[in-house]
């Protein structure tokens, strides 16, 4: 039986959930792009995906339906073509490889099966790796200064090795689908392959959208949907504050959300977004980052009859649990000392992922938070993260969930 569509909150009992298994796109990072590409260190490929890979079967083995990412890719182009397109046509980029070597390059992008397509479109493709695969086709095209002037090792297109974190370019609110704008370069496609998802697979025919921005950036690491109808979004280092504007006003529109809490957090790697320091565990609980519990403020924004009101700032954890009406959020924080505490932050320790109220996944490493997660009554799902991690993002980072049980 397939899972009715949707979420109202982070904590609902989860049906279905969108994954990206790791793939050729990690094997392409080099400690001389790592950086422009957002990792940290360069991964063993193949233990993130033994890492994943039981991931997903943990997930399985709670009844939760796992979609790979690539596979949906891979269905939606084969059954429209319409989606092969928009896919190339996201794909190549004329003003970087100007305009003789945008077109043999969707040419041959148009004549590969979609699988292949959807490696390509993942992983990325070199100069040498298209000149091998035209070798056998008609001769392609003209002249291109651009061929002549580029290693052979670049990219013709861009490997996508951030997909692995599927939380950040699509999530769903109610029983509708928002695509997010994402804020960095090597990001931005990222986006173009979950809305063709979405726009063409079978299985999404029919769905919503909730939202839709190609301006200002939202990032679905920052959106937390801490009960129905109440909606806190992170504004810092990925989304904006015209990001944060237009999706509460776009949710108010729809009748998804009836209170929106604008949260400022540090523009730095470490909180890059808000699910980075804190996440909820329970219809009444978040684990929370301790340095941060007691001077996070938030904004609240409210539709008003035929306006819109925006309050504040003030304290976060008063302001949230005004907006759900319940009297006091619980928080458990990671770790007894500052220092273990930030070594917790930086390792995904607030990063998990709810099956259930009261039932997360997280990272095995976050010994401190696991046992304090543990003490508080919370059932926690260990997974290994040593390699998944260098990209700086846990168990909900890495998920998308498609289908909660309504908590209404």
């Amino acid at each position: 039986m397939t899972a009715e569509l949707g979420a109202d909150s982070e904590v609902g009992t989860l049906r279905t959930v969108m994954l990206h298994r790791p793939g050729d796109e990690l094997r392409r990072l080099t400690p001389r792009n790592n950086d422009q590409l957002l990792f940290d260190a360069l991964p063993w490929v193949a233990r993130a995906q033994e890492e994943h890979d039981a991931f997903a079967e943990l997930l399985r083995g709670r009844g939760v339906e796992v979609l790979l990412l690539a596979d949906l890719l891979t269905e939606a182009m084969t059954v429209s073509g319409a989606a092969r397109i928009q896919a190339i046509s996201a794909a190549v980029n004329e003003r970087r490889l100007g305009s003789a070597l945008a077109r043999d390059l969707s040419t041959h992008l148009r004549g590969v099966p979609a699988s292949e397509l959807t490696s390509v479109l993942t992983a990325g493709m070199t100069f040498d790796e298209l000149l091998e695969a035209e070798s056998g086709e008609p001769e392609l095209g003209g002249a291109s200064l651009v061929r002549r002037m580029h290693h052979g090792g670049d990219f013709v297109v861009e490997p996508l090795p951030n997909l692995l974190f599927t939380r950040d370019s699509s999530f769903w609110i109610g029983n509708q689908v928002a695509i997010t704008s994402l804020a960095l370069p090597a990001r931005l496609r990222e986006t173009t392959l979950t809305d063709l998802i979405y726009a063409f697979h079978p299985r999404f025919r029919g769905a919503r959208r909730a939202y839709e921005s190609r301006t200002a950036p939202v990032e679905g690491g920052d959106v937390l949907l801490l009960a129905p109808g109440v909606v806190a979004v992170g504004v810092g280092e990925r989304t904006t504050p015209a990001g944060a504007e237009a999706l509460a006003r776009s949710l108010f529109d729809d009748g998804l959300a009836h209170t929106v809490l604008a949260v400022p957090i540090a523009q730095e790697r470490a909180s890059m977004h808000l699910d980075t320091v804190c996440t909820m565990v329970d219809t009444d609980a978040v684990v929370m980052y301790p340095n941060i519990a007691h001077t996070l403020s938030a904004f609240t924004i409210r539709r008003e009859d035929a306006t819109v009101s925006i309050r504040g700032a003030d304290p976060f954890l008063e302001a949230a649990a005004d907006a759900m009406g319940i009297g006091k959020l619980r928080v458990i924080d990671t770790g007894l000392d500052t220092v273990t505490a930030e070594r917790e932050q930086w390792d995904d320790g607030n990063n998990t992922l709810a099956l259930a109220p009261g039932v997360v996944v997280a990272y095995e490493r976050n010994v401190e938070t696991n046992a304090r997660l543990e003490a508080s009554g919370i059932e926690v799902l260990r997974i290994s993260g040593s390699e998944l991690g260098s990209g700086r993002g846990g168990p909900r980072c890495m998920s998308c969930p498609v289908a909660r049980d309504s908590l209404l």
